[in-house]
């Protein structure tokens, strides 16, 4: 394969992850994303929770993507979305 070419980003499954591996994901995502929760100050214990709820009831996808060798997370829109341009 060409170095050039992009390759698609995959899903990870929550199950493939370990437990340390998850939160690590997870807490990356709230301190990078500095996500606003409305007018009512929301601890980052909560916002962990709320988050891995998310990914249980599948909201919430963990995307690997190959081209920057970097996990992150998206709405199940953002990914369906994503992977009708491929």
């Amino acid at each position: 394969m060409n170095q050039e070419e992009n390759q698609p980003p995959v899903e990870i499954q929550k199950d493939n992850l370990s437990a340390e591996a998850l939160e690590g994901i997870i807490e990356s995502y709230i301190l990078r994303e500095g996500t606003d929760y409305g007018v009512q100050e929301v601890s980052f214990d909560k916002k962990k929770e709320q988050i891995a709820r998310q990914i249980d009831k599948k909201e919430i996808r963990i995307v690997f993507d190959f081209n920057t060798e970097s996990v992150t997370l998206m709405t199940s829109y953002e990914w369906l979305k994503l992977n009708k341009k491929s």
